[in-house]
């Protein structure tokens, strides 16, 4: 049974994308609260109440971030997702196409090794969740920033308001 691609994203996806955006971008530019929880679990030392607040805070982010990835899976098995534009080249989509793959993956991968860190004191998924792939995470939001840009200003398509407004 083949089912037809809806033309634009529907209003739940729009908004777990960018509730996610924002939860992301939240826990990517506020961590002095769990880099001082890092420190003190590894050197030993008292905690202040503000930074355990804030490692609380960055810890509950993530957990919902990982709960509206789940939701965001659901939401795309059930109600699809806009076909591509098939008049850009081959290699933008390729491109974009990866580039969403790993984003979920992501999604996944920073906070499962946050909890792993945080929750049952695994140093080496803390290491790769601080290190590895936060940076990672930086360049494919750059690289995501940059092909919805390129969609916009360059192909001209209206995947931007796909994701935006819907129209």
């Amino acid at each position: 049974m083949s089912r037809s691609s809806p033309a634009n994203y529907s209003i739940s996806q729009r908004t777990v994308h960018w509730v996610m955006a924002a939860l992301i971008l939240f826990n990517l530019l506020f961590t002095e609260g769990i880099e001082q929880w890092n420190r003190v679990s590894k050197r030993g030392g008292e905690l202040a109440a503000s930074d355990a607040f804030s490692a609380n805070i960055h810890a509950y982010v993530g957990i919902a971030i990982l709960a509206f990835a789940a939701l965001r899976l659901i939401l795309r098995k059930a109600q699809g997702v806009p076909p591509e534009y098939a008049d850009e080249p081959a290699l933008a989509r390729m491109a974009a196409k990866a580039t969403h793959i790993l984003l979920y993956l992501m999604f996944f991968l920073m906070p499962l090794s946050g909890i792993a860190r945080y929750y049952f004191g695994v140093d080496t998924a803390g290491e790769l969740h601080a290190e590895v792939f936060k940076v990672i995470l930086w360049a494919l939001i750059a690289v995501h920033v940059a092909g919805a840009a390129a969609q916009r200003f360059y192909f001209r398509t209206d995947s931007l308001k796909r994701m935006t407004s819907g129209v």
